[in-house]
């Protein structure tokens, strides 16, 4: 008796992705009339130099987890 045949495998595409480029420093700053004024919020328990990522509803901060909702007006 012979081998039994084996059905193709068929090969699976791969999904390309993207990496996502990381947002600088920078575009968290804008600069008026010579003075330099931050854009977002400091975390208050992190402290200057970790910026807080804001939602619609909340505002997060990605290093200890901190969370403020927004109010809904």
């Amino acid at each position: 008796m012979g081998k039994k045949g084996k059905k193709p495998v068929q090969k699976k595409e791969k999904t390309v992705r993207t990496k996502k480029e990381k947002q600088k420093k920078g575009s968290f700053y804008s600069v008026t009339d010579e003075k330099l004024s931050r854009s977002k919020r400091f975390c208050p328990k992190c402290g200057p130099g970790v910026f807080m990522a804001e939602h619609k509803d909340r505002v997060t901060c990605g290093k200890c987890s901190f969370t403020e909702m927004k109010s809904k007006q």
